[in-house]
């Protein structure tokens, strides 16, 4: 057998393997470092689109060091950060790190027995004996290096002054001028972290501050230091991307609007926001989740989402949920940020890769519930949340692309998946968004599968959607109907509205009452919640691609046949 045919047989033993491995070969690997911006995109030297898809480990606590380092070798999470199918790292640090020369200069070991992490210690020497003696900006550059040989990329995160839990409006390190945040220190801290990685490549961006806030906040003085902030960055090294964050938490950027930033360099600048379930209070648990959400879409957008309009990209650096699902304001946000993110195809950074923490707000080893990982970092907390965000993993669109013309996929947030058909006698299911169909969504609100004659028609309450060629009738229009526009709405033959939904049993596309479209704030919409998503990508079908093909082909010529015989139907 030849070296073609034995590498091809290969691939096709992995795909039978490991189903997700066509998310893998969908992905564009990233060979063209250092990274730059194209409009509202981030893409490599040849001009082609770079998707980050982040999670953020913690290195800004009183430990200062990269959590986990005692559960696990920082090569193994290196790799397993990889294999997660995260391609990069928001990689925090605190300013003291790079400012006080005498705390850098501390070892890991002393600053872990300074603490009374005496267990910590030992879990350290044993997992990671060649970082336990190196002074604590020497392990900060280990663990880069770590991630660097194992081809994820980083962006170094500013997350705060003096070494601690983030964040409080009155904790001395939220705005210019606090006791922990001298302007001066703060410009010198980021031309030495800027310069101390200019060699490596794989940091491909710096994020000047973390959730700017308190009571000394304002916009003159963003504009002043934020612009200084950026230009010192860029000049120590002008192959980094450099990330501006806004006011209040990180939730505000509408003052972009009326008054742009004024910097000597163009190609490297993005802005990043933030968003939690909890940003938004308890609202999501004690209002009407289709009201919620289209109000918290609107803010977002108004407060830094047009800047996408404008030109530039949009880092989300900060979102995640309680992974155990107990918490219904989670949940709800969840589903209303997934479909958000789908559409808009946007940069992001899940919080957060730590399972827990050697020490965070006096707590020895305290478990976090966001985290990646589990408590002990053996096992992934919850392997349904690592499927429901995999879509967002690669990019939709964006310069380079082209692979085919631009159409819709309709993607699920409650799941992560998107909807497909098997075969021209199965019903419409959902599955990997990668192996999605195209379809074409017309002004006159119908989705018909490209390339065919076929229109997605609702059939019956409870009954499965349906592909049909009578496509000028009410059961043919779906409409994104209430404020979350996620409800996708159609009419029955005796006039009865409905909404796409999914048999949880089976994941059979049907179609059910509308839920939630009153003031309720007891039900949850999530079922029946689908989001329009414009894309270029190929469809991705792996050991079905033939038979996929086939069945296409099938349907096309099927579709002409029947209409030749019903084109009065039509």
């Amino acid at each position: 057998m030849g070296r073609l045919s034995c590498f091809l047989l290969s691939i096709l033993s992995l795909q039978v393997l490991c189903p997700n491995i066509n998310m893998f070969f969908n992905q564009q690997p990233v060979m063209a470092l250092p990274l730059y911006t194209d409009s509202r995109w981030i893409v490599d030297e040849g001009g082609q689109r770079v998707k980050l898809a982040c999670v953020n480990w913690v290195t800004h606590l009183e430990v200062l060091v990269a959590e986990g380092l005692s559960k696990k070798p920082v090569d193994v999470i290196s790799e397993q950060i990889l294999d997660l199918g995260f391609n990069c790292v928001r990689l925090t640090w605190p300013l003291f790190l790079a400012t006080n020369d005498t705390l850098a200069s501390m070892t890991v070991r002393q600053s872990f027995r300074n603490l009374g992490l005496i267990e910590s210690i030992a879990g350290l020497q044993a997992n990671n004996p060649s970082i336990i003696d190196l002074t604590l900006v020497n392990a900060y550059q280990a663990v880069v290096s770590s991630l660097a040989d194992n081809n994820v990329m980083v962006i170094l995160d500013n997350h705060i002054s003096k070494p601690g839990w983030c964040c409080s409006s009155f904790d001395g390190n939220g705005f210019f001028g606090d006791q922990y945040f001298n302007p001066d220190l703060w410009l010198k801290g980021l031309t030495r972290m800027a310069t101390m990685f200019k060699a490596n490549k794989n940091v491909v961006g710096m994020s000047l501050r973390n959730e700017l806030r308190g009571p000394k906040q304002n916009v003159n003085d963003w504009y002043r230091y934020m612009q200084k902030g950026a230009e010192a960055v860029h000049s120590a090294n002008p192959d980094v991307l450099v990330i501006l964050s806004g006011l209040s938490y990180d939730k505000d950027l509408s003052f972009l609007l009326t008054r742009p930033v004024n910097l000597t360099f163009t190609g490297k600048l993005v802005f990043e926001l933030h968003w939690y379930g909890f940003s938004d209070g308890e609202a999501w648990k004690t209002g009407n989740p289709n009201q919620v959400c289209g109000q918290v879409v609107n803010n977002t957008m108004r407060r830094g989402g047009f800047l996408l309009d404008q030109g530039f990209p949009i880092f989300v650096s900060e979102f995640g949920v309680d992974q155990r699902g107990t918490n219904v304001n989670d949940n709800r946000y969840f589903n209303c940020f997934l479909g958000w993110a789908a559409e808009l195809d946007l940069e992001w950074a899940l919080w957060t890769l730590a399972g827990s923490y050697y020490l965070r707000e006096g707590v020895v080893g305290l478990e976090e519930v966001y985290g990646v990982f589990n408590w002990n970092w053996g096992e992934t907390r919850n392997s349904s949340f690592l499927q429901r965000i995999s879509a967002l993993q690669y990019p939709f669109q964006g310069p380079g692309l082209a692979e085919t013309s631009r159409h819709q996929i309709i993607f699920h947030p409650a799941t992560g998946l998107c909807v497909l058909r098997k075969s021209l006698f199965e019903p419409l299911k959902l599955g990997p968004c990668t192996q999605s169909d195209s379809w074409s969504y017309t002004p006159q609100n119908i989705l018909t599968l490209k390339g065919t004659y076929f229109c997605l028609q609702a059939d019956g309450l409870g009954q499965p959607a349906k592909l049909g060629i009578t496509c000028t009738q009410p059961n043919a229009r779906w409409e994104a109907i209430s404020d979350s526009k996620m409800h996708l709405s159609s009419k029955l033959n005796n006039g009865s509205p409905v909404c796409l939904d999914v048999d949880s049993a089976t994941n059979v596309v049907v179609t059910n009452t509308c839920k939630c479209l009153s003031r309720d704030n007891m039900c949850d919409p999530g079922s029946q919640w689908f989001k329009l998503v414009g894309s270029t990508r190929q469809r991705v079908s792996g050991v079905g691609m033939k038979s996929s093909f086939r069945i296409s082909s099938v349907l096309n010529a099927l579709g002409k046949n029947l209409l030749g015989s019903f084109g009065s139907l039509l």
